[in-house]
Order: C-alpha cells, then structure tokens, then sequence
C-alpha cells in the first residue's frame, strides 16, 4: 500500500478555549486521542463539537490552552502547515474538477510529482470503491460517492490525523448506514487516526472507539460506547444516549444505591447515578426501549396515551401523566390514543440522577 498515514503517539487538547466576544465556545476542553483510535464528539447543536473540530484543523484559532502532537504545538501552526486531513459536511468538492482531480489537488499544490500522484489516486479510488468513476464530475455522483470523493481527498495526503465534521447528515438514511460502515473499514484498513463529529448518538455508537459528550463547550463525559450507553454520568449525558423518559419525583429511601423515588404517587426504584439523600429531589431516566405497558399497582404510572407510531416489529408510543410528565414507551401491539393504561418499569433499567442545579446538570 502506497498510502501510509503519518505516524505519532498522541494528539492532545490541553484545557483549549474558544471564545466569540463574550460567548464561551468553549470551555478548558481537556482530551488526549491515540493513535489509530477513532473519537466521536457527540452532542446537540451549540455544544462546541465543531468548534473543537475547527480549532484542531486550524480553521478557527484558540483562545486559551494548546494542541499538541506528541511534542510540536500545533495550535500556533497554519491549517496547511499541520496537514490533517478534513471531511466536511457539504463534501466541498471543486465543481469543475473530476474525481482524479479533485482527489489528487492537494498532493498536487504539494508539488508531489506526477507519478506519485496517479499512483496514490489509484490506490484511493480502490480504498474508496469509486474504480470506474474517475473522470466523472462531482455534479454527476450520488451523494454518497461524492462524500467517498470527500475522504479519498483527505487520506490521500497521508495526513497524520483525519477530521470529519458530520460528514453524513446530508445523506439519506440508507446511505447514511452504508457509509458508516465504510468509514470505519476505511478507518480500520489504513491504521487511521480519525475525529468524528456527529449529533447522532446511534453513529457515534457504532463508529467510535471512545465518544466525547459536549455540552455548553464543556466536556460532560468521555468513555467507550458501552460505558456511554450503560453507566452516563450526568442527566444530560443520559437524555442524550436515548434515556428519553426523566421522570422527577422525591427519594423515599436509599439502599446500598439503590434509590427509590415517588414520582405522582408510583413508587419508581433505580440504581443511583450521582450522590442523592432522602427527601430531595431526583430524576429517574428510563429508555423507551425499558417502558412497557404493566398493569395497575404502586409500581406503575397511570398515563393517557397520546400518540402511536407503527415501526416494523414493535409500536413506539407517546403519553402523559395527570401531573404532566411526558413519556414514551414501546409496545408489540397497537394502543389507542386516548386510552388510559400504566406503564412499569424493571428496577434494573432506571437510572437515578439528582435535580440539575441551575439549568446544569
């Protein structure tokens, strides 16, 4: 393989800031990635993931810390000076160059010869599946091939590290699916070091070797998809990896962690996530996945079913309580809406965080 990605031991974000006048973009942002380790940044819109993307690739300038690879700063370096390789999410493609030529241009405004250049387009199209495609402009690709069009570009620099800034929201969902699958092969193939922006917890989940969750430009969380999903450390963290139902209510008691709260009278048990006491305020988040249609009892919530959406092998539904608590639930069979039913709840499944101070969390 012609194409050998440039080697180091780490890339580090040392407490990096990120201010716009009086906005804190972001905030003592703190993060070392190894080599050939594959990050998702992971949060909603105006969390700093992009920010944090643009100060790495040099395209916005930081206001506070320092990037390192290994033992150079790079953060007082030009973009074209550090030699990542970025993806974006509009492909940026030049519309009047082929593929070949599209892919070759920034080996070829490095002076790289000729041959070499062919050489290591050819190797990328393969990389990329786009044999065939070559001499196509990007006006006449699918969007899927032009974002293949997209990473070839950046790997075929042999860029020590490669950013892509959601690079698959403009596709529809089947591309969307297909796509992650290659850029992961595609990752795992050339020994890559790679930094994935994305919104969407069920890429970050499937991509990433270690997610970074943001919120306000603040780093919430970092930790393998599995600790992500399972063990969230914050409510945020929780609402943002699919625990949709957060239902507060007031602690009854503790027990070797384990909490149960009154939530409008159902009697909730979980399993503590931060530090609560009898007789405050928490919150129990449940995934929909883990709220089922029960029967009556302390241990269930009385709802009105609100909505009912058919997918495939099971029913999603939405509810409320008399007190107002919004809920989703799953079901194998269709619930009128209107209808008055309970929903339960295995303690197992709950996790129990305490009342967020200040908006925070």
């Amino acid at each position: 393989m012609t194409i050998a990605l440039s080697q180091f031991d780490e890339v580090r974000l040392d407490r990096v800031s990120r201010d716009f006048g009086a906005l804190n973009a972001l905030r003592d942002v703190s993060l070392t990635i190894r080599r050939r380790e594959f990050i998702a940044l992971l949060g909603p819109s105006g969390c700093g993931k992009s920010t944090t993307l643009n100060c790495i690739a040099g395209l916005l300038p930081v206001t506070g810390g320092a990037i390192w690879l290994d033992k150079q700063r790079v953060d007082t370096l030009r973009p074209e000076e550090r030699g990542f390789g970025m993806v974006f999410q509009n492909y940026a493609l030049f519309p009047h160059l082929n593929v070949r030529q599209n892919i070759g241009f920034g080996l070829k405004m490095r002076g790289t010869p000729k041959a070499e250049i062919d050489r290591k387009v050819d190797e990328a199209l393969s990389l990329v599946r786009l044999q065939g495609q070559e001499h196509k402009l990007p006006g006449q690709l699918s969007g899927g091939q032009q974002q293949r069009v997209a990473i070839a570009r950046a790997i075929v620099i042999e860029p020590p590290l490669v950013l892509m800034d959601e690079p698959l929201s403009n596709l529809d969902a089947k591309l969307r699916l297909e796509m992650r699958a290659e850029i992961r092969r595609i990752h795992n193939e050339l020994g890559a070091t790679t930094i994935y922006v994305t919104h969407d917890q069920d890429e970050a989940l499937s991509l990433a070797d270690r997610i970074v969750v943001l919120r306000d430009g603040v780093v919430r969380q970092v930790g393998s998809p599995k600790e992500l999903y399972e063990e969230p450390a914050h409510l945020d963290v929780a609402d943002f990896m699919g625990f949709r139902n957060k239902l507060r209510g007031r602690v009854l008691e503790i027990e070797n962690g384990r909490v149960l709260l009154d939530v409008e009278g159902a009697r909730i048990a979980g399993v503590a996530r931060e530090h609560v006491s009898p007789g405050s305020l928490a919150y129990a988040a449940i995934r929909s996945d883990d709220m089922a249609v029960g029967t009556p009892g302390d241990r269930s919530l009385a709802v009105t079913v609100d909505t009912m959406e058919y997918r495939g092998r099971e029913f999603v539904g939405t509810a409320h309580t008399a007190g107002g608590l919004d809920l989703v639930f799953r079901s194998h069979q269709a619930v009128e809406p209107g209808a008055k039913i309970h929903l339960q709840v295995e303690d197992n499944r709950v996790l129990v965080f305490a009342e967020p101070v200040q908006g925070r969390n």
